[in-house]
């Protein structure tokens, strides 16, 4: 639900604009003058307006661009019956985010209102995520290898270079992402990111480019992609190499035309987008085997930036855990914990194969599970090898239950070792990618949490 304010001097165009918006719950206020419009922003927020061009006192244009002065934050949506291409693109680049044809269709006008409000909830993320920027936003560690990731990360985010970012599961590719946004000229404009391999091959295409209106099943209408929604900002391609050939190639036309269309559409889109990449796979493999295009590689692979294994950087293990035990302390309310000596040792020679992510894990588990102030050695081991062999609870009513509660664990187990790379995590569990979709929908599981 968002607070819309309609400015045009025409009745039937609030009435008809207002009963679509208020049967999508929106508020919904109007104005039948830009200086009536104007006084009711003084005192009032709304989220979006839509704005005629032509009214009777001010010109929507000139009130466009006092709102975007004084409210930048506000989505703005113009309309006109007297459209020119000409006016549309001073608009545009006023920072009005659409521009709607009188009499606009019901459909239209919910399409837009819902992109222009999408777009507005990214930017209010981003802008509340910088606003709460904590250390688990960092990368946190002294050692010489974390030094030299610092280094790069700040001549990168000097520049708009495209990164590409190297690592294994769980060692922090996404935060590094952040860091190079957040130091950037673009830190206030959006963050997108895309998990390449979570997404279906089918719908990639749509996801990162948009979609038009019956270019497929199930398209009720145009759609925006992460591209178009990340303009002026940054996109992160995560595990980039999972990315369908296809699509490969439409992100290789980007990054050299910064153009696309969206699917089923004839339009020519041009935005101004960062590329981040990162993969936790073989990119030479990759690249010999034909899963990964070469030529994107290079247009890619302006920065590169390797992320070291926790097992690289041992030195930073106590830094990491006195973190997290006063983070996780904190936020469970569990009281002041600490480790002993002996327990630091077992976590610093511990190999962790899942990294920062798996270390972050069991502190978690420790602060939560243990009931004494001081995490012992032997609370440590215990939790350790439990993480190593899971085992599902015996007191399930049927075999049909406990087969599906056994087969939901093992997914889940398995998505967390390939760092939520479903291609990854169907090749070692010998099965057909689309048959592991289908199991992670009936299970209900939410990879991006997990």
């Amino acid at each position: 639900m968002a607070k819309i304010l309609i400015v045009d001097d025409e009745k039937n165009i609030i009435t008809t604009i207002s009963a679509i918006l208020q049967d999508e719950d929106h508020i919904v206020y109007s104005a039948p003058s830009g200086e009536e419009a104007l006084s009711f922003l003084r005192k009032n927020d709304v989220d979006l307006i839509i704005l005629d061009v032509w009214l009777p006192d001010i010109d929507g244009v000139e009130i466009l661009e006092r709102v975007k002065k004084t409210n930048p934050d506000i989505a703005i949506l113009m309309i006109s019956g007297h459209g020119s291409i000409d006016i549309a693109v001073k608009a545009t680049k006023m920072g009005a985010f659409d521009f709607l044809e009188k009499p606009p269709s019901m459909e239209r006008i919910i399409t837009a209102v819902n992109n222009a409000l999408e777009q507005l909830r990214l930017k209010r993320e981003n802008v509340r995520l910088l606003k709460n920027l904590s250390q688990d936003d960092e990368m946190i560690g002294e050692s010489k290898p974390m030094q030299e990731v610092r280094a790069i990360i700040e001549r990168a985010a000097a520049t708009s270079a495209r990164v590409f970012i190297t690592g294994d599961n769980g060692t922090g590719k996404e935060l590094v992402a952040r860091a190079i946004h957040r130091k950037s000229l673009r830190a206030d404009k959006p963050f997108v990111k895309v998990n390449c391999a979570a997404i279906p091959d089918e719908l990639i295409e749509s996801e990162l480019f948009g979609h038009e209106k019956g270019s497929f099943t199930g398209a009720v209408g145009r759609k925006l992609g992460k591209f178009e929604v990340a303009n002026r900002g940054t996109i992160f391609l995560d595990e980039i190499c999972d990315m369908s050939a296809s699509a490969q190639a439409k992100v290789l036309r980007v990054l050299q035309e910064q153009q696309f269309e969206r699917v089923g559409g004839n339009e020519t889109i041009t935005v101004d987008v960062r590329v981040i990449s990162a993969t936790n796979v073989n990119v030479k493999r990759a690249i010999e085997e034909e899963r990964f295009r070469e030529d994107l590689y290079f247009r890619l692979n302006v920065i590169p930036i390797h992320v070291p294994d926790l097992s690289e950087r041992r030195e930073d293990i106590p830094l990491l855990i006195n973190y997290f035990i006063e983070k996780f302390s904190k936020e469970h309310g569990t009281g002041s914990k600490e480790i002993s000596p002996e327990g630091i040792q077992l976590l610093v020679e511990y190999p962790w194969p899942g990294n920062v992510r798996e270390l972050k894990n069991i502190i978690e588990r420790l602060c939560i599970m243990v009931p004494g102030q001081i995490i012992t050695e032997t609370d440590i081991q215990e939790h350790l090898e439990s993480d190593e062999s899971e085992v599902i609870q015996t007191d399930i009513s049927s075999f049909k239950k406990a087969k599906e509660q056994f087969e939901r664990e093992f997914i889940i187990n398995a998505l967390k070792r390939n760092g939520k790379n479903v291609s990854q995590t169907a090749q070692e569990m010998g099965i057909e990618r689309t048959n592991l979709y289908r199991k992670i929908k009936q299970y209900n599981i939410n990879v991006d949490a997990l």
